[in-house]
């Protein structure tokens, strides 16, 4: 058996390398609906500003693996049985369950099948998918680089809700309906506006601490890199045992004797609030600290309690998402949380469940375009060719034609005594700042792999 530090070192591990790996449900499996779970009457296709995404038709056929005349088989990663968030599982369900009550893609439900990689049996899974699997649709996987060769080999497309280790990130035949790209740095027009635009005291005092794991050592290099291409050199650089942190309190101090105005935290948001709270006992108070996206949603808040909110400026920046607390004022926004309410009642909407959403709704639309005649060329090409997605209104416009290119929308998100609201970024697009700075990287941080790396390509692709 693995010794409790093995398993809290890896547990620490998930939440640095995947977004939103906190315990927020407490099942998986199958995705998809189940014929208890239609509606009595057939459900609208219309998602957000997307029309007829999903819909009735007469197919015929097996044209792709996974493919036959009545189904769509797809599969989800997700470390479910290691974090015991359910949160793919989630979005599949509720996806597939309304997809499948409007008719289906084409007349053909959608079946997903949840691929528990249990944060270390990523090529396992993988392989399983390259077997029976249509595509890989509206997962993710915190050690994915792991699988990311075995899936190119095997010509299995990837509708990925996020992306995490360079291997996969930017990957042949992956489709990742997000800002930004490999060789870019995600979040430059965020700490640009940090320290030259909103706190720019900040800017000679800036720390970064950081989860101790061999990826996460690399985004703090790559945060290192950023800064000193704007001329800051950080202040303070740390790092903590991804085994975990019984006291917090000399991590406090030094960032109070060093006189850290600007903090980045890489790491699990129930250890940034222990942080913050000593900090804040120590009425130590920052200009900013950046609590990642991970942190947004209420178990940051309900952990860090209102005393730390209410003393520290804790921010986020969260890709240009819609935000979900305003949810009643954008109508894709909303009709995920319809959705989550009808069909997975009683789980929590989270950001990446959202991103999910995207990546499946870039998947159906994607898949409906080809009609009878769905293969994974026809579902890949039509995908790659969207030019300005937003998942019905769920996010910014993101160029899919494009792999590689710098972020140029965002928003930002604090963290108050009241819940999460947008923070005093000046929007110029709605709820996105646009035109934002942008940053190419020029160290060595590794690449994503490519078709050319197992010796295909796209002519390949059936």
């Amino acid at each position: 058996m693995r010794s409790q530090r093995t398993i809290t070192a890896l547990t620490v591990v998930a939440a640095l390398l995947a977004a939103g790996c906190s315990t927020r449900g407490d099942s998986s499996g199958r995705g998809a609906s189940e014929p208890g779970d239609k509606a009595a009457a057939p459900a609208s296709g219309d998602f957000g500003d997307l029309k007829n995404v999903c819909g009735p038709g007469n197919p015929s056929g097996s044209p792709a693996q996974g493919v036959t005349a009545k189904e769509i088989n797809v599969g989800v990663l997700s470390d479910v049985g290691f974090t015991k968030n359910t949160e793919y599982a989630d979005a599949a369900k509720a996806f597939t369950s309304w997809c499948n009550d409007a008719g289906g893609i084409n007349g053909r439900r959608t079946v997903a099948t949840v691929r528990d990689t249990k944060l270390v049996e990523v090529r396992q899974r993988v392989h399983e998918a390259c077997g029976a699997d249509f595509s890989l649709v509206g997962g993710s996987a915190a050690l994915d680089g792991l699988g990311v060769k075995d899936r190119v080999s095997c010509l299995l497309p990837e509708f990925a809700a996020q992306a995490t280790q360079r291997q996969s990130e930017g990957s042949g035949l992956q489709l990742l309906p997000a800002a930004g790209g490999p060789s870019y740095f995600r979040y430059a027009g965020f700490y640009e506006w940090l320290v030259k635009e909103a706190y720019p005291k900040s800017a000679d005092a800036v720390g970064i601490i950081s989860g101790d794991s061999p990826v996460t050592r690399v985004s703090l290099a790559q945060r290192v890199e950023f800064f000193r291409s704007r001329g800051i050199k950080p202040a303070y650089t740390d790092l903590y045992p991804a085994t975990g942190v019984s006291n917090w309190t000399p991590y406090a101090q030094t960032i109070k004797s060093e006189k850290v105005k600007g903090l980045v935290f890489m790491g699990d948001f129930s250890s940034l609030a222990k942080l913050e709270q000593e900090l804040t006992a120590m009425d130590y108070k920052l200009d900013w600290i950046d609590a990642n996206s991970n942190a947004y949603g209420p178990a940051f808040l309900k952990l860090a309690g209102p005393a730390v909110l209410a003393a520290q400026n804790n921010l986020a920046d969260v890709s240009g998402m819609y935000p979900m607390e305003k949810a009643s004022s954008n109508p894709a926004t909303q009709q995920v949380v319809s959705l989550f309410d009808k069909y997975a009642h009683g789980k929590q909407l989270t950001l990446p469940a959202v991103k999910a959403i995207s990546s499946w709704l870039l998947f159906a639309k994607s898949a409906a375009s080809c009609g009878n005649d769905l293969t994974r060329r026809c579902v890949y090409n039509a995908a790659r060719g969207e030019k300005a997605w937003t998942g019905g209104g769920l996010q910014a416009p993101v160029d899919l034609s494009v792999q590689d290119s710098p972020v140029k929308c965002t928003n930002i998100e604090k963290a108050t005594p009241e819940g999460w609201q947008p923070a005093d970024f000046d929007p110029d697009r709605g709820a996105y700042r646009c035109g934002v700075a942008s940053y190419k990287l020029t160290g060595e941080y590794g690449k994503p792999v490519q078709l050319g790396d197992v010796g295909k390509s796209l002519k390949d692709l059936r």
